[in-house]
């Protein structure tokens, strides 16, 4: 079993497994969301590992062990993850990205084609003319956005967890709290959500079909954050991209089910030859 590691770059902390023996495979960089931070990817990093790839995962800034960036936007998450690759000297990688870290991770995809060997798409939305759930909503709206983070204590935030997914235990909890712990990163999560406008996403209609690498469309079938209709959309638009539905699992499929999720994940980046 692959042993993970804990380093920092750059202000950016990550999460890192080393592959025994290396089969020189492009390395996996995986872009957590929100509330998440590295931590979710730990299964995944193993597995990927194990089938003889490198594979990182960074605390994005202000998240988990990483430093805010203020303002902490959907621009300059961006611009942290080309930092990151650089910092790491990474040439090409296999982007695998759930939720807000979609958002991020393929505007940085699109940006920066050269970098891409191959998609692993969880969770998440790519298209203009998206809407934002509920408390997406609330995020977003001054005043609103701030009593709800600031009223959020930690015994709350493991309840509201604990109602998402059954894999979200007191460790997880532990983790996913750190982004609340102090002031700046409470405004770090208000700063991210109300740069999100999806009409900045016009600019890159297209662009992820052009890139023309193996994409996996990974989803859990009951999804109330990210409904699988979004799954399918990206099928449409990335015609030659294989879709896999966990049925057991809603939008938090990497604590749902880890280990069928981080095999999934595995075995399609080995067959894909990325």
């Amino acid at each position: 079993m692959a042993q993970l590691t804990q380093e920092r770059v750059g202000g950016i902390a990550y999460r890192e497994a080393l592959p025994e023996p290396d089969r020189g495979l492009a390395p996996a960089l995986c872009l957590h969301g929100f509330p998440e931070t590295s931590y979710m990817w730990r299964a995944v990093l193993a597995a990927l590992a194990d089938s003889g790839r490198r594979a990182i995962a960074p605390d994005l800034p202000g998240f988990g062990d990483s430093e805010p960036d203020p303002p902490s936007t959907w621009e300059r998450h961006t611009a942290a993850v080309e930092r990151f690759r650089r910092d790491l000297a990474l040439e090409r990688v296999a982007l695998v990205v759930h939720d807000w870290g979609g958002l991020i991770g393929l505007r940085w995809a699109c940006e920066h084609p050269e970098a891409v060997a191959a998609l692993i798409i969880s969770g998440t939305g790519f298209f203009a003319n998206g809407k934002w759930h509920g408390m997406a909503r609330s995020l977003r709206t001054p005043g609103e956005g701030e009593q709800l983070v600031g009223a959020l204590d930690r015994q709350g935030f493991a309840q509201m967890l604990g109602t998402l997914s059954p894999g979200f235990d007191a460790t997880v909890t532990a983790e996913y709290w750190k982004a609340f712990e102090a002031p700046e990163g409470r405004q770090s999560i208000l700063d991210l959500y109300r740069s999100g406008d999806f009409a900045k996403l016009e600019p890159y209609d297209g662009q992820l079909a052009a890139l023309g690498v193996p994409t996996l469309v990974l989803w859990g079938e009951n999804d109330a954050f990210a409904p699988v209709a979004g799954a399918h959309r990206l099928k449409r638009e990335i015609a030659d991209a294989k879709v896999v539905l966990l049925e057991d699992s809603g939008h938090f499929l990497y604590a749902d089910e880890p280990e069928r999720a981080a095999a999934e994940v595995a075995e399609f980046l080995a067959e894909s030859g990325a």
